[in-house]
């Protein structure tokens, strides 16, 4: 049984357990459940989506990308792998590092900071070698997310603008950064119904049953704030 600490125990005390929270309700509270532990740092609010698949099978894999209307709270570091005119283009759209055979290799050798990487798809033939180091980290391009794109432009601004991607797990859980705890409890919310919205255009054609199957919105080191599925599943019917 795992012990918590009194900040801890004290935010978990303004959540009703028995009860599903809407999205509004949520985000308002969350915001004072970070008041309760008061951490030295502001902390990152967090979803959790349970759903109804079975990531086993290629056909019902959720994943995508979305960007956020008021971004995750953070400074987004993006490396663009591209050359020519396309290099010129990420760096007048502020990409942090751009680079083609030369910034592989520096990857190769353990470079890593940076938080998105971006690839013009003439690039996959170098940037594929890097699967090894980039793919555990989450960070190898790809086109279903549009991190693979010619028009490297708009994937830079959109990343540094907060774009999130998402990707199932293999217990059928999807995790999204949605904020910090500093942020309004509007912003939050829109934040997250962007994720939900998102989430719920993605349910594969295979999926039987129940989709959405739980949802919580959390601080990194507070307690889970669970929501009405039933609200959001009939808002998408």
């Amino acid at each position: 049984m795992p012990r918590h600490g009194k900040k801890f125990l004290a935010a978990s005390k303004l959540i009703d357990v028995n009860k599903r929270y809407s999205v509004d309700e949520a985000c308002a509270l969350v915001g004072q459940t970070a008041a309760m532990t008061k951490r030295k740092f502001d902390e990152t609010v967090d979803v959790a989506i349970k759903l109804g698949v079975d990531p086993k099978h290629a056909d019902q894999m959720v994943r995508g990308a979305v960007v956020l209307p008021h971004g995750i709270g953070k400074t987004v570091k993006v490396a663009v792998f591209a050359k020519g005119d396309k290099a010129r283009d990420a760096q007048d759209a502020g990409a942090d590092i751009v680079g083609a055979e030369d910034l592989a290799a520096k990857v190769q050798e353990g470079f890593m900071d940076f938080d998105v990487a971006i690839a013009t798809p003439d690039m996959m033939g170098v940037v594929g070698r890097l699967g090894k180091v980039l793919g555990p980290r989450g960070l190898m391009p790809n086109p279903k997310v549009g991190t693979v794109t010619a028009d490297v432009a708009k994937a830079v601004r959109e990343s540094k603008a907060g774009k999130v991607e998402f990707r199932v797990e293999k217990a059928g859980i999807v995790h999204v950064p949605v904020g910090k705890a500093s942020f309004e409890a509007k912003k939050l919310q829109d934040n997250v119904n962007a994720i939900l919205d998102t989430i719920m255009r993605a349910k594969p054609a295979t999926a039987k049953g129940t989709y959405l199957k739980g949802v919580s919105v959390s601080t990194t080191m507070g307690p889970g704030i669970k929501l009405d599925t039933g609200v959001i599943t009939a808002a998408h019917k």
